[in-house]
């Protein structure tokens, strides 16, 4: 078998690209090295050359996602008008991220939480939350959010956006479109973390 176009470094992208297809397919479970190679029409050798086993795959998938993820964030983080129009955004972000990926999300955060984790991934997880730390303390700065803890405010914010995706990859969001729960959790969540004197 020949390696067709997947020369000069493709096929490093187009194996993260079919694994990551897979992985939403059939879960991780499903993925291996050599059923990628037949998917891409390689020879079963060729993905060794840019991932030494399936967990190099995995870990990678990982970084990918976190990548991607850590951008939407900071597009939202760094976009225009006042900061809790930010935050929110930033929210809407991570819920639109969750949803669309959720097998992805699932795991990015075994890969992070592994105990063999690389600090690369390891940091890259924690991005996302040092985005949002640093808009909070910018919100603080302003006088929009309450004092406090900007990481411990951040983690009290994700757990909301996170649960809400969680709830709705599950469909245990009843008739609620997902749309107008995010909003509202928002809205509860802004409202919280505002600044006494501005409620």
């Amino acid at each position: 078998m020949t390696e067709g176009p997947y020369h000069h470094g493709n096929l490093r992208a187009a194996l993260l690209e079919r694994a990551e297809t897979v992985l939403a397919e059939s879960g991780a479970d499903g993925l291996s090295l050599r059923a990628l190679a037949r998917d891409l029409g390689v020879s079963h050798a060729a993905p060794s050359r840019h991932f030494r086993d399936r967990q190099a795959l995995l870990d990678a998938l990982a970084v990918s996602g976190f990548t991607r993820l850590n951008e939407r964030l900071r597009g939202a983080a760094e976009g225009p008008g006042p900061v809790p129009a930010r935050l929110a955004a930033l929210g809407r972000a991570y819920v639109e991220f969750a949803v669309a990926h959720a097998p992805l999300l699932d795991l990015m955060f075994s890969a992070k939480h592994a105990e063999d984790s690389s600090a690369e991934l390891r940091e890259l997880g924690h991005r996302s939350l040092d985005t949002t730390a640093e808009l909070i303390a910018r919100a603080q700065a302003e006088g929009l959010v309450r004092p406090g803890d900007p990481a411990r405010l951040a983690q009290v914010a994700f757990s909301t956006v996170h649960g809400l995706a969680v709830l709705a990859v599950g469909a245990l969001l009843d008739e609620t479109p997902l749309a107008e729960a995010t909003d509202l959790a928002l809205d509860v969540l802004l409202t919280g973390l505002a600044s006494p004197r501005r409620r």
